[in-house]
Order: structure tokens, then C-alpha cells, then sequence
């Protein structure tokens, strides 16, 4: 069976299962080449996003993407794609060309279920006070400002910044400062539920394992990590509520073990996704479609 044409001819299906579960799993369909699964994409999706700076593109031209290049030894912690921008995919896809050895899952949290169950407190204290992400790109760890950005021209930098509502500095060696507002929750625009929307243990310094952790401290000050994350007023977020929300979703985490030929379509909305550490090789790739931004937003 040809995939792309069978999502073709049921996209009304595949709406009503994603609005439901959040995730689906296609299985032992062989979609069995990178141009075989951007088509698959792009029957469900709508225009595929090709703008996208924190991953490697596979090919030139293509619309999609190699996963985050990351140690095989580490965690990639849970995150909502680019809730830490102004715009994000409503809907992404994983592709397996090659599972690993052993480990290398990418477990699932429903961000319903997060924002049910966490701490009432909490919740309403990151929806009232947001978060404020502080970016630091720093040359020779995770991408540079000019991946990023896509460019090396930095005025274009800086009217981008401005579109999006992103405060920027430029400091020495050509290095460059950011700092963007977001919410913390959002209401799914086509399902009205409530989600708990964001990248905050993916950017909160404490969330790292403690030798990276202990390794970043060490080289930087905390104003100048290359990721981290505040309350929207700059405070730091307690320790104590990073600790209840790391106990969550280790609770509320779901894992399956990958098959080559495997692809994963999620509702990036509703559910956030990490990767487990591996050993051997493991190739997934990725893409994007249905681009939203925060003014499309209904009111939370």
C-alpha cells in the first residue's frame, strides 16, 4: 500500500484519531526512503516547513530533516517543538531509517494530561507570570547564531528578532544573546483543551544530568549558559517545582522501541516528545508541518 496516497484519501480519519490520542504510529507500511516520507508528509501536512535552523537538513532542497545532533550517551529532555519561539509545528513526523542497537526510544507525554495533574499552583503561576527563554549562542556548542537564523548578515538578524518579538545583544567574538517571552500553557486551537505548551525542561539548567550540568557551571556564568529558562519576570524557577514537574513526566511518559521504516505523526500541541539514550548508530528523521504563531492563539 502506498501511504501517501492512502493518508490522501483519509485525511478526515487521521484528523478525528490525532485530535483523540494526540500520536499515531504508522507500522510495516516501508516507507523505505527520506523522498517517501516527506511525500507522506506532505499528504497530512500542509506546506512542510523549510525555515527551520535547530536541526540539520538531510539534503539540500528537501524539506526534511536529521534529528538533533545530540551525545548518544545523553537524554534529549521532553519538549513541545519550538514552543520556546513566536511560531511552532502544529503537526511533526519522525522517520526511522535505523533504530539502535539498544535504547534510543522517543518517548510521548500527552501535554493534557500534564497540565490536569500538575500542581494547580503551578500551573497558574507559569500561565500568569509565562516564560522567558535566555539563549546564548556560544561558537562550538549547539548551532550557531548563523545555522540558526540562516544567515550570516546581521541585520537580517536583527529584523527577525524585531518581527518576532525577541530581544536580542550582540557581545564579543561575535556571539549573540537572546531572550523570548512565551506561554507556558496554551489552549489547543481546534480542541480547546488545555496544554501544558513549553520547552522548560529541556532549557532549565537543572534538569541536566549532573556531569554536564557541574561541566556548563563551570565554564559559564548562569547569565550566560547557552540555554536556560525564568519566570517571565526574570526570576528563577524554584527548584521544588522542577522537581514535581521531572517526577510527572517521568510518570506520564510513554515509550515504544523503534522499527525500521517506522513513522510517528504527532499533534505537537498536545504532546511533547525527548529521546533516550542509545548505543550504536540511530537514524531518525524528521519533519515539520502546519505552521502556527502565538498571535493565532485562542485565549487561554
Amino acid at each position: 500500500m502506498n501511504l501517501a496516497n492512502w493518508a490522501s484519501n483519509n485525511l478526515g480519519y487521521i484528523r478525528e484519531q490525532l485530535a483523540k490520542h494526540g500520536g499515531i504510529l504508522f507500522r510495516n507500511f516501508h516507507i523505505d526512503s527520506p523522498a517517501k516520507f516527506e511525500n507522506f508528509a506532505k499528504a497530512i501536512g500542509t506546506e512542510l516547513f523549510d525555515e527551520y535552523g535547530d536541526l540539520p537538513r538531510e539534503d539540500p532542497g528537501s524539506k526534511v530533516y536529521g534529528s538533533t545532533p545530540y551525545p548518544a550517551d545523553k537524554s534529549i529532555l521532553f519538549h513541545n517543538e519550538s514552543s520556546h519561539m513566536h511560531r511552532w509545528p502544529m503537526k511533526i513526523f519522525f522517520y526511522c531509517v535505523k533504530p539502535a542497537e539498544k535504547g534510543g526510544a522517543t518517548p510521548i507525554i500527552d501535554c493534557r494530561k500534564i497540565y490536569n495533574e500538575l500542581d494547580p499552583a503551578i500551573i497558574k503561576k507559569m500561565s500568569e507570570k509565562k516564560l522567558l527563554y535566555v539563549r546564548n549562542f556560544v561558537t562550538g556548542l549547539d548551532v550557531s547564531w548563523q545555522q540558526f537564523f540562516q544567515t550570516s548578515n546581521r541585520a537580517a538578524v536583527e529584523a527577525y528578532c524585531k518581527r518576532a518579538g525577541i530581544e536580542y545583544e550582540w557581545k564579543e567574538n561575535d556571539q549573540l544573546s537572546t531572550r523570548q517571552l512565551c506561554n507556558a500553557v496554551s489552549r489547543h486551537p481546534h480542541t480547546g483543551e488545555m496544554l501544558f505548551f513549553n520547552q522548560v525542561q529541556l532549557h532549565h539548567i537543572s534538569c541536566l544530568d549532573a556531569s554536564t550540568r557541574d561541566s556548563m557551571l563551570a565554564m559559564f556564568d548562569e547569565k550566560d549558559l547557552p540555554r536556560n529558562v525564568y519566570y517571565g519576570d526574570g526570576s528563577p524557577i524554584e527548584s521544588s517545582v522542577m522537581d514535581e514537574i521531572n517526577t510527572l513526566f517521568d510518570r506520564l511518559a510513554v515509550r515504544f522501541q523503534w522499527q525500521a521504516t517506522d513513522v510517528i505523526m504527532l499533534d505537537n500541541m498536545m504532546v511533547s516528545h525527548s529521546r533516550d539514550p542509545f548505543e550504536g548508530t540511530r537514524k531518525i528523521m524528521v519533519a515539520m508541518a502546519e505552521i502556527v504563531s502565538q498571535d493565532e492563539m485562542p485565549t487561554i
